[in-house]
């Protein structure tokens, strides 16, 4: 025979599938999130450099999954920061990516590639923008406890 549960007792959570259970869930804070997402940029510019001869195509294709994972992973709080710090680690990448002599040489080639490879720095700005937007407005799932509950005014 169960014993019946008290009015403000949550049931367990449901058991997740055994393939959703090795999914990595990581939340980051948002200068977590960009810390992330600049490492992470930074890291596949310089091997995007070592492999492909710094070809700035393939760093726009991997700069897209990047800002997807900043944008899913960055926590429910800190939402509006993953549109932001994306635009930021593209460029922070794009360092190790362009050359030229010297700082006026790098800085050339840094705005040189942000006005060419300004479609993949859009596209993965609007990509994280878009999950973020629809994460924002997705229900918790979590009901309101006790103490969320109206009560009558003090009055009355």
């Amino acid at each position: 025979m169960t014993r019946p549960r008290p009015a403000g007792a949550r049931r367990p959570a449901p058991p997740r599938p055994p393939a959703l259970r090795r999914l990595p869930d990581p939340r980051l804070t948002g200068l977590g999130g960009g810390l992330f997402c600049s490492a992470v940029m930074l890291a596949l510019g310089s091997l995007d450099r070592l492999l492909f001869g710094a070809s700035l195509t393939v760093y726009g294709v991997l700069f897209l999954p990047v800002s997807v994972l900043t944008a899913l992973w960055v926590r429910r709080g800190d939402l509006m920061t993953g549109p932001v710090v994306v635009p930021i680690a593209f460029a922070a990448g794009l360092l190790t990516v362009t050359g030229g002599e010297g700082v006026g040489g790098r800085l050339m080639g840094l705005f040189t590639a942000l006005a060419t490879q300004a479609a993949w720095l859009y596209g993965g700005t609007l990509a994280a923008g878009v999950i973020v937007t629809v994460r924002r407005f997705q229900p918790t799932g979590r009901r309101p406890g006790p103490q969320a509950r109206t009560r009558p005014p003090a009055g009355s």
